[in-house]
C-alpha cells in the first residue's frame, strides 16, 4: 500500500533526478501518506543522503529543501504504516549500518523478527521498528562476505519470506538501482536516457509510457541505459512484455477539480461509455459467461468496493440468469476453499489486481482445482496473470482512495457476463439479451442525469447530515446490495458511522436505534413486484419513530409518502438502477467530508492498494 519510485539518469540528459523522484512520489501519495522519504546519491560527492520524515510528502521536501538537492540515481516512498508507527525512524529508505545502501519497501516480510535476531548476533544496529531495515542489513551482511552487491541482493530475496516489492540503491553503484516484486506490485519505465521503478503507472507518464510489469519471484537491476530481469529460471525476456500506455496525463491528475474523488465521479458517464464500449466489441464478457456456465458452482469474492460489485453480480445473476452464486469477503476465504473442487469458478474482482486478500482466495481456489475469472482495471496485475480468463474495466487511473468510477464499471463488466449467462443457458433468448445490452448502453447517461439530478438536493441534504453521528441506509433487493456500497462511501471519507441493511431487516434489531431526527436513508431500485409497496411500508416504519428520512431512487419511487426530502434520479428502468443511484450517495460523502474540513482523497487509516493481510 505504500509507493515506490526510482529513477537512473544519463547525467548529460538528465543532470539531476531529485525533481523527478518528487514529482513521481506525489503522484503516488495516494497510496500511502504518513510518512516519506528520499535516497539519492548525491551530485558531486557521490555520498549516499538519505532524507525522511513523517509527514505529507510537501512537508519532507519542504523541511530539507529536496528540491534544491542534486542527485544521480535515487529511490523515494511514501509509507502507509504496517510496521512500527508514523516516526522518522520508521519513515523509508532505509541504511544499513555503514550508511551505503538505503532501500525502500512495500508489503510484510514475514520472517523479519527470526532475521533481525540473527543479524543482530552478527553486530548489526537496527535503528526502526520496521520489517523493512532487515533487508538493508541482509544485503551489508552479504557485502561483508565477499559477496558482489547484486549477489548479495539475490542471496537477501532468496532469504526473505513474504509479501514485497523492494528498491535498493548502494553507495558504491551510483548509476544502479536494484528491484525486485514478490506479491506487492511493481513496475518497470522504459525512458531515454533514463529508466525507472515504481509500484504504479501515475508516477511515470509525465516522462515514459513504455513499461514492464514485473511478475512474481522477478528481481533484477536498471541503468540509464538499461534493464536487467531475472528470475529462480534466468534472465527474463522483457522486451516482449513492453506495454505502451494509453492514459493521459491528465487522466491521472485533478484536471481543475479541487479533489480527485470528485474528478473521479465526474469521469463516470465517460468511463462507463468506454468499458461498454471496450467489452460489447470484444469478447471477453462472453468467453468469462461460457466458464461460469460450465461450472457446477459459481462463487464470486472481492474486497471492500469489489465485493459490493460482487454482490450485485449475484444479484443480477438470480434474477436475470436464474444461476445461484455464492459470494464471499475475499479475507475470509478460508471458510469457502473447502468447498471447491475442479468444478468451481471464482469470479474474483480487484479494481488494482494486486489486493492481497484476494489473490490469497484466486490462488486457495486454484489449489483445490478451481477456474478463476478475474475482473480488474489493471493490465498484466497479479489477479488477472493468475487467473483462467479475466475482464477488463477501461476506469483508467483512480487516484482518490475511496473508489468510485471503479464501482460502476465493475458492475458493467458483471452485468455484461451475466447476460452472456443467461444468453448461454437459454434463460434469455437473444431478441432479449440484446434488449438488455442495448439498455446497459445508457450506463452514462444514467450516472450523467443521476448527478445532474441530484447535485443541487445533495448539497442541500449534506448540510444536516454533516450535524449527526450515525445514519441508516436501507434498500430492498438490488436496493440492498446497493446500500452497502453507498453507506461505505459515507463511512470511509466523512468518518459518519453510516450502516447499511435490507429494509426489511431493520426491525428485526436495528430499529432500536431510532429516535428523532435519526437520518434514515432508503434507495428505491427494484420496480417491478411489491418492492415500492414495501418500502412504503418501512418508510413509515421509520417515520413513526421520529426518524429524518431520505429517498434515493428510480422515478415509480417518488410517490411513496412520508419522506422529508427524496431525491427522484430519473430512471425506471431497474438494469440502470446502480448507475443513476450510487453517484448521489457518493457526492453526498464527498461533500459531508468537504464540508466537515477532511480530505475526500486520503481518508485516514486507508490506502488505496491493500497489499497485506
Amino acid at each position: 500500500m505504500c509507493g515506490i519510485v526510482g529513477v537512473v539518469a544519463d547525467p548529460t540528459i538528465i543532470p539531476n533526478v531529485v525533481p523527478m523522484l518528487i514529482d513521481g512520489l506525489k503522484r503516488l501519495e495516494y497510496r500511502g501518506y504518513d510518512s516519506a522519504g528520499f535516497a539519492f546519491i548525491e551530485c558531486g560527492t557521490g555520498r549516499l543522503v538519505v532524507l525522511k520524515d513523517k509527514g505529507t510528502i510537501d512537508g519532507v521536501v519542504e523541511r530539507f529543501n529536496v528540491q534544491g538537492r542534486c542527485g544521480v540515481s535515487g529511490i523515494a516512498h511514501t509509507r502507509w504504516a504496517t510496521h512500527g508507527a508514523p516516526s522518522e525512524v520508521n519513515a523509508h529508505p532505509h541504511r544499513d549500518c555503514l550508511g551505503d545502501i538505503a532501500v525502500v519497501h512495500n508489503g510484510i516480510i514475514k520472517n523479519f523478527a527470526v532475521l533481525r535476531d540473527l543479524l543482530r548476533e552478527k553486530g548489526h544496529r537496527f535503528t526502526s521498528e520496521t520489517d523493512t531495515e532487515v533487508v538493508a542489513h541482509l544485503v551489508e551482511e552479504y557485502v561483508r562476505q565477499g559477496m558482489p552487491v547484486f549477489e548479495a541482493f539475490k542471496k537477501a530475496i532468496q532469504v526473505i519470506e513474504g509479501a514485497y516489492a523492494i528498491a535498493l540503491i548502494h553507495r558504491s553503484e551510483p548509476g544502479r538501482i536494484y528491484f525486485a516484486r514478490m506479491v506487492s506490485p511493481l513496475i518497470i519505465g522504459l525512458g531515454d536516457g533514463f529508466n525507472m521503478v515504481s509500484s504504479d503507472i501515475p508516477s511515470m507518464l509525465p516522462y515514459t509510457r513504455r513499461i514492464v510489469v514485473l511478475h512474481d519471484g522477478e528481481y533484477g537491476y536498471i541503468e540509464a541505459n538499461r534493464v536487467y530481469i531475472e528470475s529462480s529460471k534466468g534472465p527474463v525476456d522483457w522486451r516482449s512484455r513492453i506495454t505502451h500506455v494509453t492514459w493521459s496525463i491528465d487522466a491521472a491528475e485533478k484536471g481543475g477539480y479541487p479533489h480527485f474523488m470528485l474528478k473521479e465521479i465526474m469521469e463516470q458517464p465517460r468511463v462507463l461509455y468506454e468499458t461498454y464500449t471496450g467489452l460489447v466489441s470484444g469478447a471477453e464478457a462472453e468467453a468469462a459467461a461460457k466458464l461460469l456456465a460450465s461450472a457446477g458452482k459459481v462463487y464470486v469474492t472481492g474486497a471492500g468496493t469489489s465485493f459490493h460489485a460482487g454482490l450485485v453480480f449475484s444479484y443480477y445473476m438470480a434474477t436475470i440468469a436464474g444461476a445461484p452464486v455464492i459470494p464471499f469477503i475475499a479475507s475470509e476465504y478460508k471458510v469457502y476453499e473447502s468447498l471447491a473442487d475442479e468444478d468451481s469458478v471464482v469470479v474474483a474482482i480487484s479494481q488494482s489486481g494486486e489486493t492481497i486478500d484476494t489473490l490469497q482466495a484466486v490462488r486457495a481456489f486454484k489449489k483445490r482445482g478451481a477456474k478463476v475469472v478475474a475482473v480488474s482495471n489493471v493490465i498484466a496485475s497479479s489477479i488477472p496473470r493468475e487467473s483462467d480468463h479475466t475482464v477488463y474495466t477501461r476506469a483508467g487511473p483512480e487516484i482518490g482512495v475511496a473508489a468510485t468510477k471503479t464501482f460502476l464499471t465493475q458492475v458493467l463488466a458483471l452485468t455484461l457476463i451475466t447476460l452472456e449467462h443467461a444468453a448461454a443457458t437459454g434463460r434469455l433468448l437473444a431478441s432479449e439479451k440484446k434488449s438488455y445490452i442495448r439498455q446497459l448502453s445508457k450506463a452514462g447517461d444514467a450516472a450523467a442525469r443521476g448527478i445532474n439530478l441530484s447535485v443541487r438536493s445533495i448539497e442541500r441534504l449534506s448540510e444536516y447530515l454533516r450535524t449527526r453521528k450515525n445514519m441508516y441506509i436501507l434498500g430492498r433487493g438490488l436496493g440492498a446490495f446497493l446500500a452497502y456500497e453507498a453507506a461505505l462511501k459515507v463511512k470511509e471519507v466523512s468518518y459518519i458511522h453510516a450502516e447499511a441493511y435490507p429494509a426489511g431487516e431493520s426491525k428485526h434489531g436495528p430499529i432500536a436505534l431510532v429516535e428523532r431526527g435519526f437520518p434514515v436513508l432508503f434507495i428505491g431500485a427494484n420496480t417491478a413486484g411489491d418492492y415500492v409497496e414495501k418500502l412504503q411500508g418501512n418508510v413509515m416504519e421509520m417515520k413513526a419513530r421520529g426518524a429524518f428520512t431520505v429517498l434515493v431512487g428510480l422515478s415509480p419511487y417518488k410517490q411513496i409518502e412520508g419522506v422529508d426530502y427524496n431525491i427522484d434520479v430519473g430512471e425506471d428502468d431497474e438494469i440502470l438502477a446502480p448507475y443513476a443511484i450510487i453517484p448521489p450517495f457518493q457526492l453526498l460523502a464527498y461533500k459531508l467530508a468537504v464540508s466537515l474540513g477532511y480530505d475526500p482523497d486520503k481518508p485516514r487509516n486507508l490506502a488505496k492498494t491493500v497489499t497485506v493481510e
